[in-house]
């Protein structure tokens, strides 16, 4: 893959990308109604892979916030058109690496001293690229290592870039603009966080320590001493990503051992912790030669406060769900249903809610569940777009831990799918006693 010799840093230079693209976007719709003229029937498939390529290009270059927002979208495959869920899948596994010389001034800006004077061995080509940072092979005192350097001006430009992004997101998403705001002030906030990676370090081993009896799974050392505020050093994980994993034909046997891990993992984090690593795309994840799961980034983690975690577990968990007058107080409490909603439209989103979490908590309701079955997927996919299609769901609607929680959780089911894995789910349960 070509490496990148420059980044746009400055708010001016990276508004300049934007506009850039936006009139390369503008062209292909001429193009397309043009040819629509002569071909009335023309469909959109062309329209959307060009625009989707013109996007990812773009995004991918200018990296930080703009790509992390393309790489959350690709992880939702019902909200997008199918070639820009293919286009956009490509920044969960590897985006456009910086080029080594570049990465080296970057490191030594941050860190204070070049790669050569703190390991023995510093690989210059990246062994991943994603949205935030890069991934880069060094050796100390024999120990294998992975470094993860911040591409320069991410952490500076998350606000402007969210501004930026915003026009794309309305003709994409096709939210209102006060959902839209919500959902950028959500994503803000998270990437904020994930970009300060000394905060990173401290979860990760937060997290890692309080997880390390869960079966099947492995985590990195993480080397405080090493890592900064825009650098981490931590343990090398040998192992093959979820695609590579599926490609050496594993048996169903192992895909379910690696999918319960999986499951387990997520549970024991929202349950036991009330706190989630909300980035479960396939590219943070290894499956290791003595067949674990390997988790290797913890820069998003999203916190549920009781008064989100109490009533939409007990939707999930309980009883709650068959008393209409007990669903509705929950539906309140997370804004699903607001106070100045007429009879009928309580009515109308009591139904459309209450049918989402029913879909939704199908895995819960029973002790094991078959992530390879079709139907499930067909009606999580058959729901989200009928309701992509409602006025009434163009407002805002929900309080903003929805975000991260539905995406963390959809997420995991559709890695789930992938490995077809069936999981048993009686073991980390919710407590909304």
């Amino acid at each position: 893959m070509r490496e990148q010799d420059s980044i746009p840093v400055t708010k001016t230079e990276r508004s300049a990308k934007f506009v850039k693209t936006g009139i390369q976007i503008g062209g292909n719709y001429i193009k397309h109604y043009s040819k629509k003229l002569f071909n009335p029937g023309l469909g959109r498939d062309e329209l959307n892979e060009n625009n989707a390529t013109d996007i990812y290009k773009s995004l991918s270059e200018l990296k930080g916030s703009a790509l992390k927002i393309a790489q959350m979208l690709s992880m939702d495959k019902n909200i997008l058109p199918k070639p820009y869920v293919d286009k956009f899948t490509q920044s969960q596994y590897n985006a456009p690496p910086l080029s080594g010389p570049l990465i080296v001034r970057t490191f030594t800006k941050n860190f204070g001293k070049p790669p050569e004077q703190i390991y023995d061995k510093f690989k210059l080509s990246s062994s991943n690229a994603a949205s935030i940072g890069q991934v880069h092979e060094a050796e100390l005192n024999g120990k294998k290592l992975a470094v993860k350097i911040q591409y320069p001006g991410v952490g500076d430009s998350i606000s402007s870039d969210l501004k930026l992004v915003k026009p794309f997101a309305f003709r994409l998403l096709g939210m209102s603009e006060k959902e839209l705001n919500i959902y950028i002030k959500e994503v803000e906030e998270r990437l904020l966080e994930e970009t300060d990676y000394v905060l990173e370090v401290k979860r990760s081993i937060e997290i890692t320590e309080a997880c390390k009896s869960i079966a099947n799974i492995v985590f990195p050392k993480y080397y405080p001493a090493l890592s900064g505020k825009r650098t981490i050093t931590m343990d090398w994980i040998e192992g093959l990503h979820l695609r590579e994993f599926l490609k050496t034909n594993p048996t169903q046997e192992l895909k379910n051992k690696i999918g319960q891990a999986l499951w387990d993992f997520y549970n024991f984090q929202q349950h036991e912790l009330r706190a989630v690593h909300a980035d479960p795309h396939p590219g943070n994840f290894m499956i290791t030669p003595d067949e674990k799961l390997g988790v290797i980034d913890f820069g998003c983690i999203k916190e549920l406060p009781d008064d989100f975690y109490i009533p939409f577990f007990s939707l999930i968990s309980t009883n709650v769900i068959n008393d209409k007058e007990e669903t509705l107080a929950a539906f309140r409490q997370l804004d699903m249903i607001h106070a100045e909603d007429t009879a009928a439209q309580v009515e109308f989103y009591y139904k459309a809610y209450r049918e989402m979490i029913e879909l939704f908590a199908k895995p819960y309701t029973s002790n094991s569940f078959d992530f390879s079955q079709p139907e499930f997927f067909n009606q999580l996919y058959a729901y989200g777009e009928k309701i992509a299609k409602m006025p009434e769901f163009k407002q805002a609607r929900g309080v903003k831990h929805f975000i991260y929680v539905n995406r963390t959780n959809f997420g995991l089911y559709n890695i789930l799918q992938e490995l077809k894995a069936t999981v048993n789910t009686t073991k980390y349960k919710p407590h909304v006693a």
